[in-house]
């Protein structure tokens, strides 16, 4: 009976046969932001004058007037309506990691006993949803309900279905970030001035600095029909138990090999959704491990990339489902192999195009290119623990120092030429590195850095924020994490790096000035390299172009002052350092209330989820693996008694030693289950006696999550033995293997 469900269920997911794809008759750039209310949908809809203050808004941060603001809406509202949309919604991203919605219908009382359809400038800009359900860390409570979301014109409104989604900050009625975009907003506009001030130094001209961003989303899919199946999946996003399949990645053929059939009718209709909602895809491929794959967009500015993705997330699931899947975000849901991560792009750039990580082909543009790399590194070295904690989770740990991610130890790999550029700047006399050369302006020995620089850069998949040839790769970054929280902490730790640098350069001047006096930007760059060679002394620690995962190296950077704390609550500490709090609150990007109260919420989130998994486990061993397998045991003890009926004594001891072997070990292996079950059910009742948060986390982490493996190590075991046809789960042979 068990078997025939069994293979029932598996056999219905393999026959789901998913929709008819029907490519749209254009080409891609022709429906490419069909669904967004862009800048073509603005200058169509609304007034010119409107059109153009608006610009203003998006462009330099105006202030967007009231009856700016009805216009636009009276604008939104006929394409909405053109387009079959009903209701709207202020879209945002609460402490949740995922993103919150509230539907409202465009319908009001039109006073004489009908109804008109009405969308103003009020709605737009400002909604009151309830604050006091969603994540705070005390800063609201069940009493205090109200909070407020206000709408970000930089992330252009789109429509899903038949609803007009608005990006929007997310705050309390006290003025605090509940969100991420609001912090992310501010550390933008922070990295923003300050590399803007010290672009001065080399092209006055400038007017703004942009954040970049380009990530790369990895993801599992399986068939919907066998994620059913297993509760574990279902609840906590990762298998608890299985054993190895005979063969899962060591082949090496899954990665970048040809897409199965029916996952790329899935990435057809996904890429034109994403399309139509402004998500530039540009790339797909298999990734390492089987049932992997991965979605890269084109770099865009890091707020709306940041949106993008989360929509994105949010699509990815629908579309899988029409498909007969189900999309697994979770960093490690499966053992013994690859795990998925959200390598994060990030550069800066100038609002005239200049890549400020990029060589150039001048000296000062040179100089300019030092000055960011290494002030990047100053910013990543000074703030390196922040940076693990901002990337940290309970699930993005079990990927952390695997063979495929990165370790948790923050370092950065630069290639050989910047290595050598950097030492050669630390080494050298300023007056040798910089020198003057009348009308020609100034002359740099510096190594010659090649037009073609990116390809000339090796790559260190152990790197969790390397150096690639125009930007940095900060791969740490889980697949299932908000980029927000990455990016609030890199720009401003580089935010407050170049803002130190600035003060710095400014005070050397003078007496450079005295020195040189009469040589025109002499002073300024004589200054600049003088205090680019003290740190690159100082950020010299974060630089590591080895072998992240070798033991060698945890001892290593040990020595060299980083962190190498592994414990994930332990890590969330960083966010309350002095130098963190200090950072935040010098830049205006987050207050020591607001820091307080996210890490209140990343204990109590961390403690739910090993709670959740612990649960699941428990329950999944006593329902599930040990009524079977004692079921099984049942099985071989009948055929060892008839055995012993039909064959003499000594034939039958020999005919059942397998037999009873196998008893033996099940019997054996079902016990410590269940002992190492109740374990962990009155560990958890110890920890849940303790009112701090932090302590919490701390006891789950240290008595909790160190059980599961142990109790899985039994279950896996008697997986190999008990008979496949009444083994109550899907096996990774079935799940990891789209037929």
């Amino acid at each position: 009976m068990m078997e025939t469900l069994r293979f029932q269920v598996v056999g219905e997911a393999f026959k789901k046969k998913p929709l008819d794809v029907k490519t749209p008759a254009d080409r891609p750039a022709k429906y490419f932001g069909q669904k967004v209310f862009n800048r073509e949908k603005m200058y169509k809809y609304l007034p010119k004058d409107v059109y153009v203050k608006m610009i203003d808004v998006i462009e330099n941060g105006a202030r967007l007037e009231r009856e700016v603001a009805d216009a636009v809406a009276a604008g939104m509202k006929q394409w909405a309506t053109e387009n079959g949309v009903t209701h709207y919604t202020h879209w945002f991203q609460p402490l949740t990691e995922g993103t919150a919605e509230k539907h409202d219908s465009f319908i009001e009382h039109d006073g004489k006993g009908g109804m008109v359809e009405e969308f103003t400038g009020k709605l737009l800009v400002q909604q009151e949803p309830d604050a006091s359900s969603f994540p705070s860390g005390g800063i609201r409570s069940t009493f205090e309900a109200r909070g407020y979301s206000a709408w970000d014109p930089t992330s252009p409104v789109f429509i899903i279905d038949d609803t007009l989604c608005i990006p929007t900050v997310f705050i309390s009625y006290t003025g605090e970030a509940l969100d991420y975009k609001a912090p992310l907003l501010r550390a933008l506009h922070a990295v923003n001035v300050a590399a803007t001030d010290v672009c001065h130094y080399f092209d006055p001209t400038v007017k703004k600095v942009t954040s970049n961003l380009g990530w790369e989303q990895e993801y599992f899919l399986v068939d919907e029909g066998l994620y059913s199946a297993r509760p574990d999946l279902l609840l906590t996003g990762r298998t608890l138990m299985g054993h190895d399949s005979a063969k899962n990645q060591q082949m090496d053929d899954h990665y970048f090999g040809a897409i199965p059939e029916r996952v790329a009718a899935f990435m057809r209709e996904l890429e034109i959704v994403a399309l139509e909602l402004g998500i530039p895809c540009k790339t797909r491929h298999n990734e390492v491990a089987p049932n992997q794959f991965e979605l890269a967009p084109i770099f865009e500015e890091t707020n709306l990339a940041v949106d993008h993705n989360m929509l994105l997330m949010s699509v990815m699931k629908r579309v899988a489902r029409k498909h007969g899947f189900r999309v697994l975000l979770h960093e490690k849901p499966f053992a013994g192999i690859n795990g998925s991560g959200k390598h994060n792009n990030w550069s800066l750039s100038t609002d005239n195009g200049v890549l400020l990580h990029a060589p150039g082909k001048t000296a000062e543009q040179n100089l300019r290119f030092a000055t960011f790399i290494v002030e990047t590194l100053m910013g990543v070295y000074r703030h390196n623990g922040l940076l693990k904690a901002s990337i940290m989770s309970a699930t993005n740990s079990h990927r952390l120092g695997a063979n495929e991610a990165p370790p948790a130890i923050i370092s950065s790999f630069l290639g050989k030429q910047v290595s050598e550029l950097l030492d050669h700047i630390e080494k050298a006399d300023v007056q040798d590195i910089l020198a003057m050369a009348g009308k020609q302006g100034m002359k740099m020995d510096i190594p010659e850095i090649p037009e073609l620089f990116i390809d000339n850069t090796d790559r260190n998949r152990t790197s969790p924020f390397a150096f690639t040839g125009n930007r940095f790769e900060f791969r740490a970054v889980g697949s299932e994490a908000n980029c927000a929280s990455a990016m609030i902490a890199l720009n401003s730790a580089v935010a407050e790096a170049l803002v130190e640098f600035k003060k710095r350069v400014d005070a050397r001047i003078p007496e450079f000035e005295k020195k040189l006096a009469g040589t025109e930007h002499s002073a300024v760059f004589h200054a600049i390299i003088d205090i680019l060679r003290e740190d690159i002394k100082v950020c010299k620690p974060i630089r590591f172009d080895g072998n992240g995962y070798s033991d060698a190296w945890k001892a290593e950077a040990a020595k060299r002052g980083l962190d190498t704390e592994t414990s994930c609550p332990v890590i969330f500490e960083r966010y309350l350092d002095e130098d963190s709090i200090r950072m935040f609150e010098s830049l205006g990007v987050m207050t020591k209330k607001e820091l307080e109260a996210r890490n209140e919420v990343k204990w109590e989130t961390y403690t739910k989820k090993i709670q959740i998994e612990a649960r699941v486990l428990g329950d999944l061993s006593m329902n599930h693996i040990i009524p079977i397998a004692t079921s099984y045991q049942s099985q071989l003890l009948r055929n060892v008694e008839r055995m012993s009926g039909v064959f003499p004594k000594e034939k039958a001891s020999q005919l059942n030693a397998r037999n009873l072997k196998l008893i033996e070990e099940i019997a054996e292996r079902t016990a410590t289950i269940e002992t190492q079950v109740e374990e962990l059910v009155k560990a958890r009742k110890v920890a849940n006696k303790i009112a701090d948060e932090h302590q919490k986390a701390i006891a789950y982490h240290d008595t909790i999550a160190p059980m599961f493996d142990k109790i899985r190590y039994q279950i896996d075991k008697l997986e190999l033995i008990v008979d496949d046809g009444l083994w109550p789960l899907p096996k990774y042979r079935e799940l990891l293997f789209i037929r």
